[in-house]
């Protein structure tokens, strides 16, 4: 019998660092490393649904449920599996993030956005739940700063989305943490990569137990 695997997400607004401490934190503790929405086949075809520009915007509703489609074939083909034989799955954008883009971001209801969600997921929520916070400006610089290293690579729709919606979305990550603190940390995500990757390493020891091999 495996001890079942533990369920990470990192989570947060544009420009916060989540791919990149997502991918650090599962190369250390030896986790799968996934994201969201993706992380399977089917799931990534949804992806590219939501996040094209051409189609233009969905309504609320319909982007959710879109999320959430592609969440529950993500934990069925890739997430339940892992866990089931005791690897530790580490994924870049979880349910935190549905709850702050399409609840406080896109003005749904709440708490009808987290039975929603319930629903979807078969009651799978993260163990533990990181938030990387840091200042919008240095978001937006930081932003700017990987455009002009691609050329020719547009902000997804939802990247490109008005300042007050991620203002939106930011306040609802900071109340979403505030209100749960058993399940999330809220990190400083404005430091050098290396003294975050630390400081994500030791939330994860401190709330789950996990050592990193590195």
């Amino acid at each position: 019998m495996h001890t079942p695997g533990r369920l990470i997400a990192i989570e947060g607004g544009e420009g916060v660092g989540k791919s990149t401490q997502a991918a650090l934190l599962a190369c250390t503790i030896g986790a799968v490393l996934s994201r969201e929405p993706g992380g399977s086949p089917i799931a990534e075809r949804i992806r590219d649904l939501l996040l094209d520009h051409s189609l233009g915007t969905p309504a609320p509703r319909a982007e959710l449920y879109l999320m959430l489609a592609a969440r529950a074939e993500h934990l069925s083909v890739l997430i339940e599996p892992a866990l089931a034989v005791g690897r530790h799955v580490v994924v870049d954008r979880f349910v935190g993030s549905t709850l702050a883009y399409q609840g406080y971001g896109r003005g749904l209801p709440v708490d009808e956005v987290r039975r929603a969600c319930d629903l979807a997921s078969g009651g799978r929520w993260p163990d533990l739940c990181i938030l990387l916070d840091i200042p919008r400006d240095l978001a937006e610089r930081r932003r700017a700063a990987q455009q002009a290293q691609l050329p020719g690579v547009s902000p997804d729709r939802i990247e490109a989305e008005e300042p007050e919606f991620h203002r939106r979305v930011n306040e609802g990550f900071r109340t979403l943490a505030s209100d749960d603190s058993g399940r999330w940390v809220v990190l400083d995500g404005s430091a050098p990569p290396p003294q975050v990757a630390a400081a994500v390493l030791g939330a994860v020891r401190a709330r789950l137990g996990i050592e990193g091999f590195l």
